[in-house]
């Protein structure tokens, strides 16, 4: 169990990989979460604090908890259940290189609001007679079980109502590109939400976990190891 990333989504494109062949994908900002705190009471939990707000905007109380960490004033907090915390430090922040290309992952958002929607776009239903024996009733949803015993509406029957504005998870999407250095995250196919989404990315509950996924995550301090030991390797070569 890996802490996972908010996004916020900007829009669709499409990329072509090395054979030529065009992948459908949408692109999403990912900027640093940083590490607020950690808990051992109910489970191991981290918290983390993502996308930079004015102070004004937030109030004292989780201003004085962002200074604590000496991190600017952040929008969303959340929190993710995890096998071990011992490794989270506060102050430290967590970065889009928390995912891999190829790795399979869960985008859950909102969904666009439709608003009122009959049965026909609700639910796909077929509509009625467009000929013979119906009149001005094209597209309604038909009977909706009186003849039956009991003579009732059972509740959850699929009618016309409400459309759209719900949270839902899409499984198992693949990560197609990383730009670690304007901070965007490319998943192939379309993920739920509008542009400007606030979307939640973690690792595929129904897929294995690759062991070039850096576990428990990858935190900012990793990037500075990572450089100091190309340089070294750079330096050993001139040698």
């Amino acid at each position: 169990m890996r802490v996972g990333i908010l996004t916020k989504k900007i829009g669709m494109t499409r990329i072509f990989d090395d054979n030529g062949v065009h992948h459908p994908v949408t692109i999403l900002e990912c900027p640093d979460s940083v590490i607020l705190s950690s808990k051992d009471n109910s489970g191991k939990t981290v918290r983390l604090a993502s996308f930079d707000v004015r102070e004004k905007l937030v109030n004292k109380p989780q201003l004085s908890e962002f200074k604590k960490v000496s991190s600017t004033a952040k929008r969303y907090i959340y929190e993710y259940k995890v096998e071990d915390n011992s490794a989270y430090k506060a102050g430290d922040s967590v970065t889009i290189n928390n995912f891999i290309v190829g790795q399979q992952v869960d985008v859950r958002g909102k969904t666009v609001g439709k608003g009122f929607a009959g049965a026909m776009k609700r639910h796909g239903f077929g509509g009625l007679e467009a000929s013979h024996g119906i009149s001005v009733s094209h597209r309604s949803h038909g009977s909706t079980g009186q003849c039956q015993d009991p003579g009732k509406v059972f509740k959850g029957k699929k009618m016309a109502g409400h459309m759209g504005s719900v949270n839902i998870t899409v499984q198992n999407l693949q990560v197609m590109k990383i730009d670690s250095e304007n901070n965007l995250l490319f998943i192939r196919g379309a993920v739920p939400g509008k542009k400007g989404a606030l979307i939640e990315i973690k690792d595929a509950v129904k897929k294995n976990l690759s062991n070039e996924v850096p576990v428990p995550a990858f935190f900012k301090s990793s990037e500075k190891d990572v450089a100091d030991k190309k340089v070294e390797k750079e330096v050993n070569k001139d040698n």
